[in-house]
């Protein structure tokens, strides 16, 4: 599989440990940066990362921060990209199962690396199960990205 992987200066090292652990497992990894622990801004390479993503140049991404949290704040800025924040492997097999989750958020300051490697692998092998109430939901999303508008009520 083609992966887009990127990270700041927080999730620098697990992405480099994650790069070898990836190419190990005998996927193609797309580096988007960043190549140093110098502080830089996160959405300067997960937007890249991101847009492979989109369009298809990868067909999955894995996006790091200090928490994971900016990271998948603006990995769901761009059109078409699922982020899912996965901390534990429940809630990684649930992204993939039930959200069809095309980029991983993970935070290089609050897991270690096993913990970073199994969830990895565990998105990896998980499918999307495509039943009809997952897909139904999906297609609402994509009609949001489509038209910026959405069915709301008169509260707050």
């Amino acid at each position: 599989m083609d992966i887009a992987l990127a990270s700041d200066h927080g999730g620098f090292q697990l992405k480099e440990t994650l790069k070898t652990f990836l190419n190990d497992l005998g996927h193609q990894v797309g580096d988007f940066g960043t190549n140093s622990p110098d502080p830089v801004d996160y959405p300067d390479f997960v937007i890249p990362a991101c847009r492979a993503v989109a369009e298809g140049r990868c067909e999955r991404g894995i996006v790091i921060c200090g928490t994971g949290i900016g990271a998948c704040i603006t990995a769901n800025k761009v059109k078409g990209i699922r982020a899912a924040l996965c901390l534990d492997a429940y809630s990684t097999q649930q992204s993939r199962i039930d959200n069809n989750a095309n980029v991983l958020c993970l935070g290089g300051r609050v897991m270690g690396v096993e913990l970073a490697k199994e969830i990895v692998r565990i998105w990896l092998e998980t499918e999307f199960s495509g039943a009809e109430r997952h897909r139904r939901r999906l297609a609402k999303i994509q009609a949001i990205e489509a038209s910026s508008t959405y069915p709301t009520t008169e509260r707050c």
